[in-house]
């Protein structure tokens, strides 16, 4: 079955808030995200793009914030995961960051995780421990 990128709607948010609750790592334990959360992040701050199958059905989605570049999530259907998407995502919301001017993104994420080791492969620079504990990584935009 064929998988395909396109831009999140609000018609989408259903499918991200499974999507978001299905993952086994940087799992939410204290914050509920509404679809408020979803629609403004994806309507208002930024910009999103879904991962969807061949029924249509988000199986990933991934979100960027334009005012300050923060990779706001990106997150995979753990079984629809090691197939390429979760590049392919990151690689929208990069473009479209860069596009809209964007010098540099940032996220925050687990140390020890799958995602640390998925950001760096990408080229991302780590940038220590935050206070909190969690690792920030940041990606340069600008040539």
């Amino acid at each position: 079955m064929g998988f395909r990128i396109r831009p999140a709607t609000e018609a989408d948010i259903p499918g991200m808030q499974r999507v978001r609750g299905a993952v086994l790592e940087n799992r939410l334990t204290t914050t509920v995200l509404t679809a408020e959360d979803y629609r403004s992040a994806i309507v208002e701050r930024g910009r999103g793009w879904v991962a969807v199958d061949g029924r249509e059905r988000v199986v990933g989605f991934a979100v960027g914030f334009r005012e300050d570049g923060n990779l706001w999530a990106l997150f995979l259907d753990p079984e629809h995961e090691r197939k390429g998407l979760g590049r392919r995502l990151l690689d929208s919301v990069v473009q479209w960051l860069r596009a809209e001017g964007v010098p540099r993104m940032w996220l925050r994420t687990d140390p020890g995780t799958r995602a640390e080791g998925f950001y760096r492969s990408a080229g991302w620079r780590d940038c220590g421990l935050t206070d909190d504990g969690e690792l920030r990584f940041e990606l340069a935009l600008a040539d």
